[in-house]
């Protein structure tokens, strides 16, 4: 027997084992599935995650779009109404409607809004809870269709900042908002009482 036989036969066991492992660990497959799921986890948590913030936005918006569209009906059927006392628990009550979600990062905003001949809109009074009113005599833009000389208007508006469940993008609250116009039901105008 030569020395390359004699090499090729002491080693042809040692590449034969080398074979048979190799062939064990393509056949076993029981750390394949763990591995795929450490791979996929991170894509089941941000899907997940983001379908539980798609689902409250949604529901946050619904209920600021009910809240201010609320407090404008509930206005609009009085002739006259007091700012101390009947305001703001319609106000308080308008801000019930966000709840379970806390009600201190939403505003309310009812304002009266006159067009005079011309067709000039112009604040005549506002009343709000949380945030700002705004100024009596303050300039208005309406939207063409609701234009109407002579006419008397209640602007409806609500916001809302809604934070994340889980803020891991950095995006902040999120800021929702409605407005919803109604005409006054009773009279042609809403006086506001002290």
């Amino acid at each position: 027997m030569s020395p390359i036989d004699r090499m090729t036969a002491r080693h042809r066991p040692v590449l034969a084992g080398w074979g048979d492992v190799a062939r064990t660990m393509a056949s076993d497959l029981r750390g394949v599935s763990a591995i795929e799921f450490a791979l996929v986890l991170p894509f089941l948590l941000a899907t997940y995650f983001g379908v539980i913030e798609l689902v409250q936005t949604a529901t946050v918006n619904g209920l600021v779009a009910q809240a201010s569209s609320t407090v404008t009906n509930i206005v609009t059927q009085y002739t006259t109404i007091s700012a101390s006392t009947q305001m703001p628990d319609i106000l308080n009550a308008a801000s019930q409607i966000l709840a379970p979600y806390p009600s201190a990062t939403g505003g309310i905003v009812v304002t009266c809004i006159t067009i005079d001949g011309s067709g000039n809109a112009t604040v005549a009074w506002s009343q709000s809870l949380n945030v700002t009113a705004q100024t009596p005599g303050q300039s208005v833009t309406l939207p063409a269709s609701l234009d109407i000389p002579n006419t008397t208007l209640i602007l409806g508006q609500t916001s809302y900042a809604l934070p994340p469940i889980v803020d891991f993008l950095s995006l902040g609250p999120f800021q929702l908002s409605s407005s919803v116009y109604m005409s006054p039901r009773n009279s042609t105008t809403i006086n506001l009482a002290p």
